[in-house]
């Protein structure tokens, strides 16, 4: 042989060599600018420190990366789409309202995606609002969807929800009525004995009533105890609050009771029946429920406002009554001289808290 047959392969072997080191270097410089683009910056914010992308759910990758690319966070949609299926991304992306940092980088924003690091809106429930005002602000939220659920009154716990946008209003009015249910049904269980309570519904009724009575919460229990103590002996109520609910329907009144109101003959009027009202009056919260399942021991039977906040409580009528008097002065001194005592509407009644 003369080797020029040798030399045939050895020519094929260095030439698939050199394609291979060649095909090597371009993976590698491909998986280097892969790398560079999914560790470097991203775009920065077109106003603010952040951007908000709503991510729908059911979306497919590209529609995803579509929605990235128009709220301008990623360099490229297909870019994305690469780099969310070479990390494995792509199938775990969750759906929702997401904002964005400016500049974060397309690692960054998979790793929120992947986590479902969404956008907690808070949806906030006063003590003692009614359902009828629950219900507003339901309605009035912008990141909710769905028709308002009627809420029974007495039935959410009065705190502050984070919800999603997208989250229907009917979910979240049943997660407030869970969070009542729950809260109602630890008190119960421990509530003193002997009390002329007779369900956790007649609790919340009476809660109800107490949390619209009295802001302050140090008076919450004895003003709890007056209502205990009179239920005890069959004495009425005669709460205000619940005339107002009678005449409102749970909106305020956004005034003074009238002598009219205070002796109509609506279902609610404590001043009218004794006992409890049918229904709860407002949302309680957990102080006034705790307040009416473990009251003190008193013997008080009244109290009046007292001109700070708070209010005055006596165990007899003759006491009550300076109470009320006191509360009369203060009442004219703050109305003027052009107060008449025919218009002393609000003195007048609170005197009725003797019957």
């Amino acid at each position: 042989m003369n080797g020029r047959g040798s030399e045939a392969p050895r020519g094929v072997l260095a030439g698939v060599a050199s394609a291979v080191v060649t095909l090597t270097f371009i993976v590698a410089l491909a998986a280097a600018g892969g790398l560079f683009a999914y560790i470097s910056r991203g775009p920065a914010a077109q106003s603010g420190e952040a951007t908000t992308v709503v991510l729908r759910k059911g979306a497919g990758l590209a529609e995803i990366a579509g929605e990235l690319s128009t709220a301008r966070v990623i360099p490229s949609a297909p870019l994305f789409i690469a780099l969310a299926e070479v990390t494995g991304s792509a199938h775990r992306i969750k759906s929702g309202e997401y904002l964005i940092p400016s500049r974060a980088s397309v690692s960054d924003i998979l790793r929120k995606l992947r986590a479902g690091d969404i956008v907690r809106h808070k949806i906030t429930v006063p003590e003692g609002a009614s359902s009828k005002q629950i219900r507003d602000l339901l309605t009035k939220s912008d990141v909710l969807v769905g028709d308002t659920p009627e809420v029974a009154e007495g039935s959410v716990l009065p705190e502050t929800y984070d919800v999603t946008r997208g989250e229907s209003r009917s979910a979240v009015a049943l997660r407030m009525t869970a969070a009542m249910d729950k809260v109602l049904a630890q008190y119960w269980a421990k509530r003193k004995a002997d009390l002329p309570i007779h369900s956790p519904e007649e609790a919340v009724i009476l809660a109800s009533i107490v949390e619209k009575e009295t802001a302050k919460e140090a008076d919450r229990p004895r003003v709890a105890a007056v209502y205990i103590n009179r239920l005890r002996i069959g004495m009425k109520l005669d709460a205000d609050p619940t005339v107002i609910y009678g005449v409102t329907g749970g909106l305020p009144l956004g005034r003074g009771i009238r002598a009219s109101e205070l002796a109509a003959d609506t279902p609610y009027n404590t001043y009218v029946h004794a006992g409890l009202p049918p229904t709860a009056i407002a949302n309680p919260g957990r102080a006034s429920i705790a307040a009416v399942l473990d009251p003190p021991q008193t013997n008080e039977l009244y109290f009046v406002a007292d001109g700070t906040g708070g209010a005055a409580f006596a165990a007899t009528l003759a006491e009550h009554e300076k109470n009320v008097a006191r509360w009369r002065e203060i009442e004219r001194q703050k109305a003027g001289p052009s107060l008449r005592p025919s218009q002393d509407v609000s003195a007048r009644h609170l005197a009725g808290k003797k019957r």
